[in-house]
């Protein structure tokens, strides 16, 4: 199963602008085609077809009515299999070495940035094609240990660890022994991973 990314959606609604030309003169305004969809919205909908497919190739097919989260858990194993991602195995010389110096064998993953992301979109995009928040599979609490399970094990196998970056400091800060002048906003807070836009291939 491959998602073309150079395939731009078909399905854009055809809303016009909402601004209306008052002369002939502004024609040209209009080569802008404001309906064209997001890159977000497209790659949504891609995610959406893609997921469905995965549905209709399970035996026996199953309808997305019937889908609930262990379908969504399934699929995000099997997207494995097209990851670029280098996850080192417990046994291998190079776990938990950020920048290994030779390649091994381990395999190649989806990184856990590309998965959060996609459950946040094929979320939105359930309730968007009709289905109800209660029901909604990709939010159920089952993907979220599993998405952090992901996050965690990857930090490890990769040595890179993924920190919450924290609010920057206010000009009143109580009962604290730090001055909110002086130094720069700390570096090491940012989040030195990358999240990769997932491709399949």
């Amino acid at each position: 199963m491959s998602l073309d990314r150079g395939k731009e959606f078909s399905g854009a609604e055809g809303s016009s602008s909402g601004y209306s030309s008052p002369s002939p003169t502004d024609h040209h305004d209009h080569q802008q085609q404001p309906a064209t969809p997001s890159r977000y919205e497209s790659q949504k909908r891609r995610d959406w077809n893609t997921f469905g497919q995965y549905l209709k190739n399970q035996r026996p097919p199953v309808p997305l009515s019937q889908c609930n989260y262990s379908h969504v858990l399934e699929f995000l194993r099997y997207l494995d299999q097209f990851g670029k991602t280098k996850v080192h195995l417990q046994g291998c010389m190079f776990y938990g070495q950020p920048e290994p110096p030779a390649p091994c064998t381990c395999p190649l993953r989806q990184a856990w940035g590309s998965l959060d992301a996609l459950i946040g979109r094929l979320r939105a995009a359930y309730e968007e094609n009709g289905g109800s928040p209660e029901s909604n599979p990709f939010a159920s609490g089952a993907i979220r240990v599993y998405l952090r399970e992901v996050r965690e094990c990857q930090a490890k196998a990769r040595g890179i660890p993924y920190k919450k970056k924290k609010k920057k400091p206010t000009a009143t800060t109580p009962n604290s022994g730090s001055s909110s002048r002086g130094g720069g906003p700390g570096n090491s807070d940012r989040d030195s991973s990358t999240s990769s836009i997932m491709h399949f291939s």
